[in-house]
């Protein structure tokens, strides 16, 4: 999974109520109940079918750390999904989101000012038509690149351009070299 994508989808984690099932057989319960069938989730996790039934029965209790790994995301991407629905709701129409990253950011601007793109660390809060664009982008498959991109038009907007207060020449802000990016609703 892309970067942008898992730190917008671990922002909305933080909105669940409860935690997501610990044992491999009740996780395993949990995604036959959502997929309504054994079948699908062996497919899903490229496992035999006998094997999930075994799980299911607590036959196995203890899975390979690479399965554990498949189990917990696909668990964790199914979990709660109105919590979820919710919390992107609330950012897109009235909390907004925040961003932390650290990162090469510079932009375009007219000749004579200083527009070397340089190792920042920025915590910036997003106004929510921000946070229910990326949100958008990513439901409609969009690639990191794309993610990136309407980030960075964010950060021009709030950051560089204080909502249009200040550096209004500013063409297009660059952001690349990302160490680490984080949202947070």
């Amino acid at each position: 999974m892309s970067m942008f994508g898992a730190g917008l989808d671990k922002a909305v984690q933080g909105a669940f109520t409860r935690p997501i099932p610990k044992s491999a057989g009740a996780q395993m319960r949990y995604l036959v109940k959502q997929l309504k069938g054994t079948r699908p989730v062996a497919q899903m996790l490229r496992i035999s079918q006998r094997t999930v039934e075994r799980y299911v029965k607590d036959q196995i209790k203890k899975p390979r750390p690479d399965l554990a790994a498949r189990l917990k995301a696909e668990v964790t991407k199914r979990w709660q999904p109105q919590i979820r629905a919710q919390a992107k709701q609330r950012a897109a129409t009235t909390d907004g989101i925040v961003i932390d990253t650290r990162a090469r950011i510079g932009y375009t601007a007219p000749i004579g000012s200083t527009d070397d793109a340089r190792l920042r660390h920025l915590t910036v809060a997003l106004p929510p038509q921000y946070a229910a664009r990326l949100f958008q982008a990513q439901e409609q498959g969009a690639n990191d690149q794309r993610l990136q991109e309407i980030a960075a038009e964010a950060l021009k907007d709030v950051y560089f351009q204080d909502s249009g207060r200040r550096a209004g020449m500013l063409e297009e802000v660059r952001f690349t070299d990302i160490e680490y990016i984080e949202f947070d609703l």
